[in-house]
C-alpha cells in the first residue's frame, strides 16, 4: 500500500502518489475500469482530473456511483471568465456525476494575461468563491506547466489563499538555477502556510526525439525502466510532504506505483546526475 501525508490544510491524508487522470483522456471504459483495479490494488485515495483531458471526466463517472467516498476528487478549467468557469465547472459535474468535488484548480495559470482576466472582477476566482461558498466545492487550487510556473505560483498566492499548487518537478529542470531558486521559494511558501504541493511529469526523461516512436500517451519521453523510475520518483518524493502525479499512460501507472509504495529514502544527487548522463536526460522547459 502507499504512503499517505496530510494535504495540505484540508485535513484529507492524500496518498503519496496521486492518479493522474490525464492517462483516461483517449482510452475505452474497458480500460479506465481496470485503470480502477489498479488504483484500489495500491489504495490510492485521490485522483485529480481536469475538463480538458479528453474524455477523462466521463470516464471517472461510472466510479463514482460505488466508489465516491473512497477518493479525494479534483479537477480542473482553463476557463477564466467567471461565467465561462461556472458554466464549466457543472458540465464537470454532469461528467463525473456527483454533486460535489473535493479541490478545483484554476489550470495552466502561467500566461500573465490570462491571470489578470482571471483575478479580476468577472474573472475565474469570483466563481471559484461562488462554488466554494455554495459547498458545491471544498478547497481551491493553481497549476501550472512550464519555466514559469513556481514563479506565478507564488504570484497566485500573494493574490489569494489557495490551498493546493501543482507545477513540474523532476531532476532535469532543477538543474536550471532559476527554476530552482524559484521552486525552493514556493516549497518554502507553502511549507509555511500548509499549502499542498503537487508534483507532475516526476519521471520525464526529455522531450520526443521522435514522434514516430513514440511508446507512451505522454507528450514527453518517460523512463520507462522500473528501476530509473525508482531514482526519479524517489528523488521527488524526497522532498517533505511533495506528492506525485502519476503519468498521462495506464500502461507507466503500476510502475509509478509500485515505486512509491517502495519509498524510503530519497534519491542521491549525485545517482541522479549519474542517470542524468547516462539516459541523455533534458528538460522539457528551457
Amino acid at each position: 500500500m502507499l504512503p499517505k501525508e496530510p494535504f495540505g490544510k484540508t485535513g484529507h491524508k492524500s496518498t503519496r502518489a496521486i492518479f493522474g487522470a490525464a492517462a483516461l483522456g483517449n482510452v475505452s471504459q474497458k480500460i479506465a475500469n481496470r485503470t480502477l483495479e489498479v488504483l484500489l490494488q495500491y489504495g490510492v485515495n485521490h485522483i485529480d482530473t481536469a475538463a480538458s483531458y479528453g474524455n477523462a471526466e466521463k470516464r471517472i463517472g461510472p466510479w463514482m456511483k460505488k466508489h465516491r467516498n473512497k477518493f479525494f476528487l479534483a479537477t480542473k478549467t482553463e476557463k477564466r471568465t467567471s461565467e465561462e468557469a461556472w458554466a464549466e465547472l457543472n458540465r464537470s459535474f454532469e461528467f463525473m456525476r456527483v454533486s460535489q468535488i473535493d479541490l478545483w484548480q484554476m489550470h495552466l495559470l502561467v500566461a500573465p494575461d490570462e491571470w489578470e482576466t482571471a483575478m479580476a472582477k468577472d474573472g475565474a476566482l469570483e466563481a471559484f468563491l461562488r462554488a466554494r461558498d455554495e459547498g458545491m466545492v471544498r478547497f481551491l487550487g493553481v497549476t501550472g506547466h512550464g519555466i514559469t510556473a513556481p514563479s506565478m505560483h507564488l504570484k497566485s498566492l500573494e493574490r489569494f489563499p489557495f490551498d493546493s499548487v501543482l507545477f513540474p518537478l523532476n531532476y532535469p529542470l532543477m538543474k536550471n538555477p532559476i527554476y530552482a531558486r524559484d521552486v525552493e521559494m514556493l516549497l518554502s511558501v507553502c511549507h509555511d502556510r500548509t499549502i499542498a504541493i503537487q508534483a507532475i511529469k516526476s519521471i520525464t526523461r526529455r522531450p520526443w526525439l521522435d514522434d514516430s516512436r513514440r511508446t507512451c500517451n505522454t507528450w514527453y519521453e518517460p523512463l520507462e525502466n522500473p528501476k530509473d523510475i525508482d531514482k526519479a520518483v524517489h528523488w521527488v518524493l524526497g522532498h517533505p510532504s511533495v506528492f506525485v502525479n502519476t503519468a498521462a499512460d495506464v500502461g507507466l501507472l503500476p510502475k509509478v506505483l509500485d515505486s512509491v509504495s517502495r519509498f524510503n529514502t530519497q534519491t542521491a544527487d549525485h545517482e541522479m546526475e549519474d542517470l542524468h548522463q547516462r539516459l541523455q536526460m533534458s528538460p522539457l522547459f528551457e
